[in-house]
C-alpha cells in the first residue's frame, strides 16, 4: 500500500495531539508527515513515530504536495482550508466553520460513509456531541425509523479546551480548602456545580451547540425534517461526554432488540447489565474509540420509546479518530 502526504495543522492542541496518538495507533499509511501550528508553536519538537518533527508555522504553502490536511480546529479552518484546497489536499476539518455547508459533506464513517465520494475537496467532522449521538441512532433509525430524538448532554470541561481544565483543577482545590477561586472560562463555577450553558444564546434561547445536534444530525442522517431537541450542559468531568437519549421510533423495537442491534453496530460497544451496575461512564471510557451504550431501556410514556444513556471520549471520536477515520475512508474508496 502506498504511503500518503499529511499535513496536521493545529498539531500542538490537544485535538491535534490526539490526531497524532490515533495515527499512529490506527498505522495510517504515512510517507511524510508534516506539522502546522501558530506561529507562537513554530519550532517546537514533537515526538512521533520514534523521531522528532519540528513543528512550523501554518503558512499558504504549507500544503504543496499534501494528499491530505487534518485540520485540529479553530481559526486555521476559515484562514487555510482554501489554500489545502487549491494545492489539491483534502481537507479534513474539525471546525464548525463548512458543517452546514450543502456543498461539504458532514461525515461519520460509521453512519454516513459514502457521503465522501462527493467531496469536492472539503470534508467536515461534525460536533463532538453529534457524533456521539448518532453512532448509535443510526442503527436504530435503519431498523425502526426515528420519528422524534430529546437529548440532554453532560460535556466534559476539556471541551473547552486545556483553560477549563486547568480552571477545574484550580476551583477544586481552591474550594477543598476553603477559598475562592473566580471564574474566567466559564460564565459560573465548574467546580461542584453544572452549567446548563455552552456556547452562545441563539435561536429560542437554544444555544449555538444545542442546534448543532439538531442541524447536524439531520445532515449526516440526511433526514432535514427529523424533530430533534437538545440541553447541552457542562459537568465537572475532565474527559469523555455523556449523553441521555431518548428516541422515539416509527416502529415498535423491545430494549432486547435495541441491545441486539447496537452490539452488531459498527463503533458501538453496549454495556448494559442493571443487575451487575454495569454501564457506561467516562472514566471507562476515555482513551478509546467507540461509543459506549447502555441503560436501554422502554419509554413507558411513549408507544414506541427508547431511553439510553451513552459516552465517549470527545477528543477521540468525537474528533481526531473520526477526522482519522475520514482519512482511511479516502483511501479505502481510491479517492486520493
Amino acid at each position: 500500500m502506498p504511503g500518503y502526504s499529511v499535513c496536521v495543522v493545529g498539531a500542538t492542541g490537544a485535538v491535534g495531539q490526539e490526531i497524532l496518538k490515533v495515527l499512529a495507533l490506527r498505522e495510517f499509511p504515512l510517507n511524510k508527515l508534516r506539522l502546522c501550528a501558530t506561529a507562537r508553536s513554530a519550532g517546537k519538537k514533537v515526538a512521533f513515530g520514534g523521531e522528532e518533527l519540528t513543528v512550523e508555522e501554518t503558512r499558504e504553502w504549507s500544503f504543496e504536495g499534501m494528499d491530505i490536511a487534518l485540520f485540529a480546529g479553530g481559526a486555521a479552518s476559515t484562514e487555510y482550508a482554501e489554500a489545502a484546497r487549491k494545492a489539491g489536499a483534502v481537507v479534513i476539518d474539525n471546525s464548525s466553520a463548512f458543517r452546514l455547508n450543502p456543498d461539504v459533506p458532514l461525515v461519520v464513517p460509521e453512519v454516513n460513509p459514502e457521503d465522501v465520494r462527493w467531496h469536492k475537496g472539503i470534508i467536515a467532522n461534525p460536533n463532538c456531541s453529534t457524533i456521539i449521538m448518532v453512532v448509535p441512532l443510526k442503527p436504530l433509525h435503519d431498523a425502526a425509523g426515528i420519528r422524534r430524538v430529546v437529548v440532554s448532554t453532560y460535556q466534559a470541561v476539556s471541551g473547552a479546551g486545556s483553560a477549563a481544565v486547568q480552571e477545574l483543577v484550580a476551583q477544586t482545590r481552591a474550594v477543598l480548602d476553603g477559598q475562592t477561586y473566580p471564574p474566567r472560562v466559564f460564565a459560573y463555577q465548574i467546580a461542584f456545580n453544572l452549567i446548563p450553558h455552552i456556547d452562545v444564546f441563539q435561536d429560542l434561547d437554544y444555544t449555538k451547540e444545542e442546534w448543532k445536534l439538531v442541524r447536524e444530525t439531520r445532515k449526516i442522517l440526511h433526514e432535514p425534517d427529523m424533530r430533534v431537541t437538545a440541553t447541552t450542559v457542562r459537568v465537572p468531568v475532565f474527559r469523555s461526554h455523556s449523553e441521555s437519549i431518548n428516541v422515539e421510533t416509527e416502529r415498535f423495537v423491545s430494549a432486547q432488540e435495541v441491545r441486539e442491534l447496537l452490539s452488531r453496530a459498527p463503533g458501538v460497544v453496549v454495556v448494559d447489565n442493571p443487575e451487575q451496575k454495569l454501564y457506561p461512564m467516562p472514566l471507562d471510557v476515555t482513551e478509546k474509540d467507540e461509543v459506549f451504550v447502555g441503560r436501554i431501556r422502554q419509554d413507558p410514556t411513549l408507544e414506541n420509546g427508547i431511553n439510553m444513556f451513552v459516552a465517549a471520549d470527545q477528543l477521540r471520536k468525537g474528533a481526531a479518530t473520526n477526522a482519522v477515520q475520514i482519512a482511511e475512508l479516502l483511501v479505502d474508496y481510491g479517492l486520493l
